[in-house]
Order: structure tokens, then C-alpha cells, then sequence
């Protein structure tokens, strides 16, 4: 059995959303004071590798908390759309091919590259994916859906209320969006299992999670 992290560590003034709170990872009690090490942590529920809620864009939707854990864990489907230019918009007919077969239940990871530009400021210029893909998904029975990106929309650079159509289509209907995956370069079983597991943040909007793949 392999397993493959494809999560970011959790650190202090690392990427996060524009408008979203900064990451703070700091010493709250240490060793030689107390003989134990504790660490203050401050940080948003959409930090690093995390999952969307419905709650976070629908009003009334369901909370992470309320998410039955069972759909983050099971068969995932990497689907490779790397080598595009900056907020390029990938649209249906670009990943048709790719989800011609999908089962109902997949978790669908979209592999951009952009993983690779984590904390470096063009990594809020990452290819997006247009709503036609949500739905695309939705009709094959994918509701847990996964970027390694910031965003499955574009990411917009000084918007306080941008719009997400994919977003508004995925989570209106009662779907998962994990958000700032990494490695999934170094996925290579062609049938992996995913297994994605949030903080159980109650009545939270989202919460950052452990993701990781195994391969038999």
C-alpha cells in the first residue's frame, strides 16, 4: 500500500483567499516554561487544503459538520488539465473525454500544476473551471469534486464579492469542493482511493482537512 499527502502544511503567512483571514502558528506555551509545547493557531475554515460546504455560498445548506464523512472517502479520478496558461477557462468539451466513463460516488480531482506556485503571487492566476463542468459532473453523479488550485472559479485579485458560478452550481446542489490540493503528480494507480477527512467544525461553512490517495 501507498499513501500520497496531497495536503499543504498548515503554516504561518501561507496562501490564502484574498479577504480571508492570515495564517498565524505561533509558540503558546513551551517546553521550558511549562515542560510542554503548545502552539496558538489562528486561521480561516477555508485554510490550505480544505472543503467547501454547501453553507458556504448557499444560504440554509448543509454545514461541514452535518456532511456524511462516507462521501469523502472512496474511488477518485484524476483528471490531467496541466500545461494551460494562466485563467485559462476549461470547459466541458476540454474534459468531456475524461469523464466519459465516470461512476456515480468518483471523487473527480482536477490536476492543474498549479500546485506548484503555492505561495508565490501567480498562484491566484490559475486556469478555472467553467460552470458547464459542474453540471457535467453533477449529471454523472460526482458531488465531491477537487482542484489543486485556490479556487475551481476564478480567482479575482481585489473583489470583495466575486462571482463563483461553479460554486453556485456544485454546492447548490448539495455537492463537496476540496480546494488546495498538491502532489497529484504523484498519483499513478489508475484506480486510487481517496480519503479526505475535515475538521468536525460545528455549524462551519468549510474546515481544512487531511486529503490523501492510497494505492493498492
Amino acid at each position: 500500500m501507498r499513501v500520497v499527502d496531497l495536503s499543504h502544511p498548515i503554516r504561518g503567512g501561507m496562501t490564502v483567499f484574498p479577504g480571508d483571514p492570515e495564517v498565524r502558528v505561533e509558540p503558546a506555551v513551551t517546553i521550558a516554561e511549562a515542560g510542554v509545547s503548545v502552539l496558538s493557531l489562528e486561521l480561516g475554515s477555508h485554510t490550505g487544503t480544505h472543503v467547501d460546504a454547501p453553507s458556504h455560498t448557499v444560504e440554509g445548506g448543509a454545514t461541514i459538520d452535518a456532511v456524511d464523512l462516507g462521501r469523502l472517502i472512496g474511488p477518485a479520478l484524476v483528471v490531467d488539465v496541466s500545461g494551460l496558461p494562466p485563467r485559462t477557462r476549461i470547459r466541458t468539451e476540454d474534459v468531456r473525454d475524461a469523464l466519459r466513463e465516470v461512476e456515480p460516488g468518483t471523487i473527480v480531482l482536477f490536476r492543474t500544476g498549479w500546485s506548484a506556485l503555492f505561495d508565490d503571487p501567480g498562484y491566484l492566476d490559475h486556469p478555472f473551471l467553467d460552470a458547464g463542468v459542474a453540471t457535467a459532473l453533477l449529471d454523472a453523479g460526482v458531488t465531491v469534486v477537487g482542484v489543486d488550485a485556490l479556487n475551481p472559479d476564478e480567482t479575482p485579485r481585489d473583489d470583495p464579492a466575486p462571482s463563483l458560478p461553479f460554486h453556485d452550481v456544485f454546492l447548490g446542489a448539495g455537492g463537496l469542493i476540496i480546494e488546495n490540493l498538491t502532489g497529484l503528480d504523484r498519483v499513478t494507480a489508475s484506480a486510487p482511493r481517496f480519503i479526505g477527512l475535515p475538521l468536525p467544525i460545528e455549524g462551519g461553512d468549510g474546515a481544512p482537512l487531511r486529503a490523501v490517495v492510497v494505492e493498492e
